[in-house]
């Protein structure tokens, strides 16, 4: 009995030693086609901003892909970006989510694209196809069409090209500026 039984487990160990391989076509094979060395993905990341132990911006997204090429390397976030901007106390007071977005290293630029919406504490909102942070000069910009919607005033403004601070509180539209006023504000303000 206890002969059958190293049989068999001699059996097994080399089976399992003839079955491995080290043929580079074989684990190959077991790759990935797309697997490249110049590629990192995760899955549900989160990206911590931090700047003197204050954290200050949060970036959340299903996918991102870290490119590495020497000079040119960049985050590409293909499923979805939620930017999170926080104040001393942790207190988020912006939020910017988009279809895809880009990371530049070299230029340490976010570009959003696809269904941009822009948002703060008070409820404005801006909503745009295109819309690029600077994280070195701290504001958002864009030179595409812009709707901005100010919920407690009432009113909505459109206009080409965008240039905002990152907490949304003070805004400017470059060109081309039209919108729905709310004339209340401006009657109670005379009388």
């Amino acid at each position: 009995m206890i002969e059958r039984s190293k049989i068999a487990l001699w059996s097994m160990v080399m089976i399992v030693i003839v079955s491995c391989s080290n043929n580079v076509d074989d684990i190959d094979k077991l790759l990935a086609a797309d697997l490249r060395a110049d590629v990192e993905r995760g899955n549900n990341v989160r990206i911590v901003y931090s700047d003197s132990a204050l954290v200050k911006v949060v970036i959340h997204a299903p996918v991102m892909e870290r490119y590495t090429d020497y000079g040119d390397s960049k985050d590409v976030f293909p499923k979805g970006i939620l930017m999170e901007f926080l104040n001393e106390q942790k207190v988020v007071y912006s939020w910017l989510k988009a279809e895809t977005a880009i990371r530049e290293q070299r230029t340490q630029k976010i570009t959003a694209r696809g269904n941009v919406i822009f948002y703060n504490e008070k409820k404005e909102k801006l909503e745009t196809p295109e819309l690029i942070w600077d994280e070195k000069e701290r504001i958002v910009y864009t030179d595409k069409l812009v709707r901005i919607t100010q919920a407690e005033k009432g009113d909505t403004t459109y206009g080409f090209g965008f240039v905002a601070n990152q907490a949304f509180t003070r805004f400017e539209i470059k060109k081309k500026v039209q919108g729905k006023i709310n004339v209340s504000e401006f009657v109670t303000s005379i009388k």
